[in-house]
């Protein structure tokens, strides 16, 4: 873990960190620093913190790109962690680090605002890809909002209007419209949408899909028109663009 060192007689300034790109919210020492050695080997800048409490004030730097949290932590939970920093600090990537791997857990945490989540034990490598996939999307500078019809997405304050009026979702409803808005006019398999908005492989048990989209199409449907969104049997879904 770093150490921020005070000004040794003779040896030069204090060290001087360089701006963090992530934050490493994980109460066990062994893994953080296995993370951490292994990050910047491959060219990242991370600190770390072993509590929620201290974690989310490192979190709320100016130039955090991203922060993987664990779920069990001392102080303050991670969920309560990831809860504030949807609040807090609204666009900034969430990576899930956690022992906690049922579904249920996998779902709360991106129910919660995570945009992707790592089950441990873990391999290096595909923490690490997981990452840099997610400060390539953060770093780009795509439209922020996606318009079809009455509809329009502001993906970047997470808001819905039909026309002036504005629909409440929750996190999940936002990604899957998200997800379906900019994907016009396309069969989407339950299967890319589980991997898409889940960011799980295909559970042929789970109709979470299904559920989903019903919530949607309730919240979308106004004045006796219809949700956009429509099923073709056996296979999976697909939203209307009626621009």
């Amino acid at each position: 873990m770093r150490r921020l060192l005070a000004p040794v007689s003779g040896l030069g300034p204090a060290y001087d960190p360089p701006v963090p790109q992530i934050v490493l919210i994980e109460d066990e020492p062994g893994i953080v620093d296995f993370v951490e050695r292994g990050l910047r080997d491959r060219g990242l800048t991370v600190v770390s913190a072993l509590d929620g409490e201290t974690g989310l004030q490192l979190a709320l730097g100016d130039r955090v790109e991203l922060v993987v949290l664990d779920l069990m932590l001392p102080r303050r939970s991670g969920l309560e962690v990831l809860a504030r920093l949807v609040e807090l600090r609204p666009g900034l990537p969430v990576i899930v680090l956690t022992a906690r791997g049922e579904l249920e857990d996998r779902v709360a945490g991106l129910e919660a605002g995570a945009v992707d989540y790592v089950v441990k034990p873990f391999a290096l490598a595909e923490l690490d890809a997981r990452i840099r996939a997610q400060l390539r999307v953060a770093r780009q500078a795509p439209t922020t909002t996606i318009t079809s019809g009455h509809l329009k997405i502001d993906l970047l304050s997470r808001e819905v209007h039909r026309d002036s009026e504005s629909i409440h979702l929750t996190n999940t409803e936002f990604e899957l419209l998200a997800y379906f808005m900019s994907n016009p006019g396309r069969v989407l398999l339950r299967e890319q949408i589980l991997r898409a908005v889940w960011r799980y492989q295909h559970d042929p048990a789970t109709n979470v899909v299904d559920v989903y989209v019903g919530y949607l199409r309730r919240k979308l449907a106004a004045d006796g028109r219809p949700a956009p969104i429509t099923t073709v049997r056996n296979v999976g879904y697909r939203f209307e663009d009626v621009t």
